[in-house]
């Protein structure tokens, strides 16, 4: 049976763009065909969407159950002010920290499945959003990187990442505090394996840092040299947005950034969460 929605793969390893169909209004059919376009491409983007937060929320939901529902990643305040960088706010210092290749919440127990996220208020240049494909990633290793990084892990931490900043959260800030929570860090393999496709990809990012066995100086090169070769053409794709865009994204191969803008113009997304599997997606400790 054809598909229900028209597909078209971007100029890159992943990711594609889906026309044709209003995510709100699609039956079990169409689903699977979607969900199964989901895990080969890791990336799917729909133009002209439009949604609501209540169907932003059903949408997320039909890939399973959420870490949150909905938070806005935005400059702007509750009252329609734009948060300046100088007054120390630590939702632009987030904001800024996200611009670094990253994974969703691999500073926490569990590692999110993956999200969808939608434009409402976009800056009229700048402010694209990119994501780079781990599995090409790990498949462009030569042998003997790609053994060595087979038995390596790293600590994640949300804490760590921002510190590279000169970020310390404040206590009571307009920032939820998301992330930056007591307990154990993280330990996570730099090398996953996808829990529905057994695909292997990197697992690196911004968070990652303190390879055990390696010292600090070390481990922080050996990471970075593999951000820098991973997230390379063919391997990254950037979304310059349309108010109204919707994607949806695979967290567990893919990494994303945020890009600048003027942060004196106003952006305003929205992001849902996926939750990760406890099992598969579930930290060594």
């Amino acid at each position: 049976m054809a598909r229900m929605f028209d597909i078209a793969p971007l100029d890159a390893t992943f990711g594609a763009v889906v026309t044709g169909v209003k995510v709100t209004r699609i039956d079990d059919a169409t689903w699977r065909d979607l969900h199964a376009a989901w895990l080969e491409y890791a990336l799917l983007i729909f133009p002209g969407q439009f949604l609501s937060r209540a169907e932003q929320i059903a949408f997320a939901k039909r890939f399973g159950p959420l870490e949150f529902e909905m938070a806005p990643i935005s400059n702007v305040k509750a009252d329609g002010t734009i948060r300046i960088e100088a007054d120390n706010d630590d939702v632009v210092k987030v904001l800024k920290g996200n611009m670094g290749w990253h994974a969703d919440s691999t500073y926490m127990p569990v590692q999110a499945k993956g999200a969808v996220f939608s434009a409402e208020v976009v800056p009229g240049e700048g402010g694209r959003t990119g994501w780079a494909d781990m599995r090409a990633a790990y498949d462009a290793l030569d042998a003997a990187r790609r053994v060595r990084v087979e038995s390596l892990t790293a600590y994640h931490s949300l804490y760590y990442s921002q510190a590279k900043l000169g970020h310390q959260p404040k206590r009571g800030s307009d920032y939820s505090g998301y992330g930056f929570h007591d307990g154990p860090v993280p330990r996570r393999p730099l090398v996953k394996v996808h829990p529905e496709t057994g695909r292997k990809s990197l697992l690196i990012g911004r968070h990652a840092h303190n390879i055990p066995g390696m010292d600090v100086a070390e481990s922080t090169q050996f990471l970075e040299s593999l951000v820098d070769f991973a997230c390379q053409p063919p391997r990254i794709y950037h979304h310059q947005w349309t108010a109204g865009d919707a994607v949806v994204w695979d967290n567990r191969c893919l990494l994303h950034r945020a890009t600048p803008w003027d942060m004196t113009k106003p952006r305003v997304m929205w992001h849902s969460r996926i939750a990760g599997d406890p099992v598969s997606e579930a930290s060594l400790g």
